[in-house]
């Protein structure tokens, strides 16, 4: 492993490291934020994935998450949202899809099945490398996103609920299956229904549920709240399955980082409950 940066950061570390990653047959990169407290033991992990067009740093630029992840002795962990410089033709020049845009799935169809497999990255490949490289405790691992990175965080939480501890989501993509964002990537990366529905939040919670409350935050400006986001499709889901869910609109928000800055530390708290316990 690889140290691109480092930088002091309220008491802590802020870096980026690149990786080999088996999972993505290539170059991987993610960033650390990696609170004071890690000085005197290990300390709990909270992952966040990012959306369409960003990278390992975005949220660590923007989010403004460093200040309270300091004072409550929360590592952070920021991984790219695709592999890159993978070679294929049509994997680049779409923000919709290819790199940037990896969806947090295992791709099946032969084209990308090699490199697209940020579901196996997220939930094992990259905690293990976590484990073994900083003082973090594993056991303690909640999980967050925005748009896509949040479609992957609610994906991954109830898939592997044995994993996580903790998960919320800023404007979540909730049922990829149902609006052209996902419908778009989904019929690339993936062949039959069956795959789709296991990479989709709303069809996942037909079969199973999280333990624990799962906090989704949503601006009611935001531009793609009707065509892509669609959160009541989530709420319904959880109603139907009895799972507990906190849904908070916000009048004036639109799908920005400005949007993320101002309830990031609800979100930070939120996992805190769950993860200092």
């Amino acid at each position: 492993m690889e140290i691109i940066s480092a930088q002091h950061c309220f008491g802590g570390v802020q870096a980026v490291y690149q990786h080999d990653s088996a999972s993505n047959n290539g170059l991987m990169k993610f960033s650390a934020f990696t609170p004071p407290q890690a000085k005197y033991g290990k300390v709990p992990v909270l992952f966040f994935l990012a959306g369409l067009t960003c990278n390992e740093e975005t949220f660590m630029i923007k989010a403004g998450a460093q200040r309270i992840a300091s004072e409550l002795g929360i590592m952070l962990i920021t991984p790219d949202t695709s592999p890159r410089n993978t070679g294929i033709d049509d994997a680049t020049g779409d923000w919709e899809f290819g790199e940037g845009a990896g969806f947090y799935l295992n791709a099946t169809q032969e084209k990308y099945r090699l490199h697209f497999n940020m579901h196996q990255y997220v939930a094992n490949e990259l905690p293990e490398i976590i484990a073994d490289h900083f003082p973090a405790d594993i056991s303690r691992i909640g999980i967050s996103g925005h748009s896509m990175g949040g479609h992957g965080a609610l994906t991954l939480a109830l898939r592997h609920p044995e994993k996580y501890r903790s998960v919320s989501a800023f404007a979540p993509i909730v049922a990829p299956s149902q609006v052209p964002w996902g419908q778009k990537a989904f019929s690339k990366y993936l062949n039959t229904s069956e795959e789709w529905s296991q990479y989709d939040a709303c069809e996942l919670l037909r079969q199973q549920q999280f333990d624990g409350m799962i906090l989704i935050d949503q601006g009611l400006d935001d531009k793609f709240l009707a065509t892509q986001l669609k959160p009541d499709l989530f709420t319904a889901a959880c109603e139907h399955n009895g799972q507990s869910v906190l849904l908070r609109e916000h009048a004036g928000y639109d799908h920005s980082y400005w949007f993320i800055q101002t309830f990031i530390e609800d979100h930070l708290r939120h996992h805190a409950k769950y993860l200092l316990a």
